[in-house]
């Protein structure tokens, strides 16, 4: 058993130990943070001023020797490659590996030469930067323009929509800019020329790994067609990377910032990326390309996991996909079904068994039109009704007041069902029992007199002397005296 001043001692090895281990993370810490302040010094060292000193992807001899592999390749054509061969172990399929590292890293040289050019061009046209977003669009807009004031004289057309080009000659009779020096405006022309040649060597390294796409992603090109499964690689950064990459992010690689510029946004259209250019999507009329758009950016990532897998090098995956979108569009596109009639009940059929009885013949007679809303229903031809307010405003009477003396008088009766109560409760209460009732007066009401008194038990009661005495035709009798 361990004593105190041996756990004692372990507590201090350990202690020991922690600080080791500290110290070494330290010193990792100190090298990282020399290495980041030697970065920063290498990005302040840059000068700004100059374009070899912040582009320098053309030259260097991996961009070279790829343009030249792509070039040849190009010349030589389509090569046929075995099926057995395994597809890492492709030289053509590392060419494209490195054709679509290639262009990411020339999209992202094209952005560094775009923010060259605005800050060189800014003093001149500042406010075309927020009027055209694309750099490359930008690059051929400020080749154009140069240092010309006058936009008139400019010929924008085919650089840029017509919508924009209006905007833009618009802005540039306003702006606040002033034309550069000869120095400043060679920079921004040479950097110009820079962004257009990195643009056409992106365009040739897409039309190469096109022309292979039948090979490298044949269910993906099954779907979208080469052309865009090449400028889908070529963005995602692979066939591996695209393989990974969500449905809604598949839809919107390629999408493009679009200014309206102080238009409308009601015929604007969504944003969408490559899939807007295939045939599928051209094809689908444009109320249901939204919902075709989506269904192709899901399929489009079904197809290139399976070409990155190396699951059906014949691409029948990818015509299945196809077919089944042309179906689900096909079917969109359908009529509604018609409504069918309902047909006649068959005549010998039984008729429905309806409720009946003393409880439904309350029911109907209480809830029955009475004949005061039957008049107030009903309208005489010609004659105009009553309303509440006058001048034909409130709720109208109809036939109401019309009959006879024109008064509002409808006589109601007693129903059938009220009478046979009515009946069935007296004779419960008073039948019997010979009592009367606490509502019979002895009051009469005669047109001769007025009021009279009167015996209302005098049916009852049998005749007699009381009967000849209060009888109408009964005399006094003459009594003689003795």
């Amino acid at each position: 058993m361990a004593t105190l001043n041996d756990s004692f001692l372990a507590d201090i090895d350990e202690l020991s130990d922690n600080e080791e281990e500290l110290l070494d993370t330290d010193d990792a810490n100190v090298d990282k943070m020399e290495d980041v302040e030697g970065d920063l010094a290498d990005i302040e060292s840059l000068n700004y001023d100059d374009l070899n000193s912040i582009s320098k992807l053309q030259k260097t001899p991996r961009f070279t020797d790829i343009m030249k592999r792509v070039e040849d390749a190009l010349e030589k054509g389509s090569v046929t490659t075995s099926q057995a061969t395994i597809l890492e172990d492709d030289p053509e399929y590392q060419l494209i590996v490195d054709c679509n590292a290639l262009s990411v890293d020339i999209e992202n040289e094209i952005v560094i030469i775009h923010n060259f050019i605005r800050d060189k061009y800014r003093p001149k046209f500042p406010e075309l930067e927020s009027l055209v977003h694309h750099p490359v669009d930008y690059a051929r807009v400020v080749k154009k323009i140069g240092n010309e004031m006058d936009l008139t004289l400019v010929d924008l057309e085919g650089l840029l929509p017509s919508a924009i080009i209006m905007v833009v000659s618009v802005t540039a009779s306003t702006t606040s800019g002033k034309p550069l020096p000869d120095e400043v405006l060679g920079k921004a022309v040479d950097a110009c020329d820079r962004a257009l040649a990195l643009d056409s060597s992106k365009k040739k390294v897409l039309d190469f790994v096109e022309s292979r796409m039948g090979y490298i992603a044949p269910n993906l090109s099954a779907i979208v067609g080469t052309a865009v499964a090449a400028k889908l690689m070529g963005t995602a950064g692979g066939l591996s990377t695209l393989s990974k990459v969500p449905a809604c992010n598949v839809m919107l690689l390629g999408a493009k910032k679009k200014t309206l510029a102080g238009f409308s946004t009601a015929t604007s259209q969504f944003r969408v990326g490559y899939l807007e250019q295939t045939e599928i999507f051209q094809s689908t009329p444009p109320p249901l390309r939204i919902k075709a758009c989506r269904i192709l950016a899901s399929k489009s990532t079904l197809a290139a996991r399976v070409d990155s897998a190396r699951g059906d090098p014949t691409g029948k995956t990818g015509r299945t996909f196809r077919a089944e979108i042309l179906k689900k569009i096909e079917k969109w596109q359908e009529p509604p079904p018609a409504k069918q009639p309902k047909p006649l009940p068959v005549p010998d059929s039984e008729p429905k068994k309806k409720r009946g009885g003393r409880r439904l013949r309350k029911m109907k007679e209480r809830y029955a039109i009475t004949d005061m809303q039957k008049l107030a229903n009903r309208m005489a031809f010609g004659v105009p009704e009553e309303s509440s307010l006058g001048d034909g405003l409130g709720e109208g009477y109809g036939m109401l007041g019309q009959a006879g003396s024109g008064k509002l008088r409808v006589t109601a009766r007693q129903s059938k069902l009220g009478v046979k109560v009515a009946k069935k409760f007296k004779e419960k209460q008073f039948g019997n029992s010979g009592a009367t009732s606490g509502l019979t007066s002895s009051l009469a009401f005669t047109p001769v007199q007025g009021i009279e008194l009167s015996n209302p038990q005098a049916s009852a009661l049998g005749g007699g002397s009381e009967s000849t005495y209060f009888s109408e035709t009964g005399t006094f009798s003459k009594i003689k005296r003795t």
